[in-house]
C-alpha cells in the first residue's frame, strides 16, 4: 500500500439502534483481486435507516459492530497484486457485492441471488461509511467526469430501478404506474422514460412528494387518499410498488393490463392478500427484485448522456462525523436524497 494512505482511518460504526459512534480503524488493505477506494460520496438507503433506528431489517440483526452505507462513489488509491496498477487515481462507482465465483446463482448470471452473498452494510459485511473501503476491481466501475461524485455514488439505487424495468419488460410506448414518490419511485420513473415510457403515474400520499415527482419523469399523480386508485381501471403495462404498502401492491395490481407486469420493489408489508383470480385470469406477471445484477453499465450511461438526474436527486450532505444525523434526516420535510462525504 502506498506510504500516502493513512495506516488507521475513521468510521462510523453502528453499535445498536440508535448508536452510531465515530471510531479510528485500520485503513484496510486490497486483497489481490481488490482495489482501495478512497470514499467520497454515500447515500443513505431506507435500509441503512432501518437498521439505524431497529438494528434489524427482515432477517438481519445487527449483533456486532456494523459500519452501514452502501452507495458509493470514490477514487481509487491502491490495488491488490493482481490489479493493473494504472486504475490508481480511477474515479469509480462502487457496486457494494462479493458473490461466490462458483455459486450456481453466479454461474447463471444471477450472482445478486447468491445465498453466501457478501454485502456492503448487511450484518457481517462492513459498508461505506468510512474514509476507505475495498471491492473486487470488477465492482468498481469507472465513471468519467461528467458523473459527479454524488452521482457516482447513486449508481446503486440507480441500479435498482433499472433491474426493475428489466424485470418488467419496459419497451418504448408503455404506460406505467408507480407507487411511492420516495428515490427509488423517482428513479424508477426516469428509468421508465429512459427507456421510452410514453405515461408515468406515480401515487403517493404526499402533497409535497407529488409535486417532486412531476420534476423527476411522472407525467401524472395521484393521491391515494383522495382518489380510489383500485377502481381507476388504468390498464397500464406495468405497475411498480416502491412503497411497500399492502393496500398499494393490491390497488397497482387491479390497474394492470392483461399480460402486464408487477414488480415489488418496496421493502414493507411482509405477508400480503394477494386478489388471485386477478392475476390468473389476466396472466399477469408477478414478481420482486432483489438488488440488481450487471446493471452499472447501464446506469453509467444513463447517466453521463443526461438521460437520468441523480444530482437533482441530493438535497442534504453531511460529514462523517454527523452520520447519525444524517441517518435521521430522511423523514424530514422536503429531503429526498442525503448524502454523507466521508472525508469532509
Amino acid at each position: 500500500m502506498s506510504q500516502s494512505i493513512p495506516q488507521t482511518m475513521r468510521a462510523a460504526v453502528l453499535h445498536g439502534p440508535l448508536d452510531i459512534r465515530l471510531e479510528e480503524r485500520p485503513t484496510p488493505a486490497p486483497a489481490p483481486d481488490e482495489v482501495l477506494v478512497k470514499i467520497k460520496s454515500v447515500g443513505v438507503c431506507g435500509s441503512d435507516v432501518h437498521f439505524y433506528k431497529d438494528g434489524k431489517l427482515g432477517d438481519w440483526t445487527v449483533d456486532e459492530p456494523l459500519v452501514l452505507g452502501h452507495e458509493s462513489g470514490g477514487e481509487i488509491v491502491a490495488v491488490g497484486s493482481d490489479v493493473d496498477p494504472g486504475r490508481v487515481g480511477q474515479r469509480v462507482s462502487i457496486e457494494p457485492q462479493h458473490p461466490s465465483t462458483s455459486s450456481a446463482e453466479t454461474l447463471r448470471g444471477e450472482y445478486n441471488l447468491d445465498p453466501a452473498m457478501r454485502f456492503y452494510a448487511v450484518p457481517g459485511t462492513d459498508g461505506a461509511f468510512q474514509e476507505y473501503q475495498t471491492i473486487q476491481s470488477h465492482f468498481a466501475f469507472a465513471v468519467s467526469e461528467a458523473v459527479s461524485d454524488d452521482a457516482a455514488g447513486l449508481m446503486e439505487p440507480l441500479s435498482v430501478a433499472i433491474a426493475t424495468a428489466r424485470k418488467a419488460r419496459l419497451t418504448v410506448g408503455d404506460r406505467v404506474l408507480i407507487a411511492g414518490g420516495g428515490p427509488i419511485g423517482l428513479l424508477c420513473a426516469q428509468v421508465a422514460r429512459a427507456y421510452g415510457a410514453a405515461e408515468v403515474i406515480i401515487s403517493d400520499p404526499s402533497a409535497e412528494r407529488r409535486q417532486i415527482a412531476a420534476r423527476f419523469g411522472a407525467t401524472a399523480v395521484i393521491d391515494p387518499f383522495d382518489v380510489d386508485v383500485a377502481g381507476l381501471g388504468l390498464g397500464v403495462d406495468a405497475f411498480f410498488d416502491a412503497s411497500g404498502a399492502s393496500s398499494a401492491v393490491v390497488s397497482g395490481l387491479r390497474n394492470v393490463r392483461p399480460g402486464g407486469s408487477v414488480v415489488i420493489v418496496g421493502m414493507g408489508d411482509t405477508e400480503v392478500p394477494l386478489p388471485i383470480p386477478v392475476i390468473q385470469n389476466n396472466e399477469i406477471w408477478l414478481t420482486g427484485i432483489f438488488r440488481y445484477n450487471n446493471t452499472w453499465p447501464t446506469a453509467i450511461g444513463l447517466v453521463e448522456r443526461g438521460a437520468v438526474d441523480l444530482d437533482g436527486l441530493v438535497t442534504n450532505h453531511y460529514p462523517l462525523s454527523q452520520t447519525a444525523e444524517a441517518l435521521a434526516s430522511t423523514t424530514q420535510p422536503g429531503v429526498i436524497k442525503s448524502v454523507v462525504n466521508p472525508h469532509l
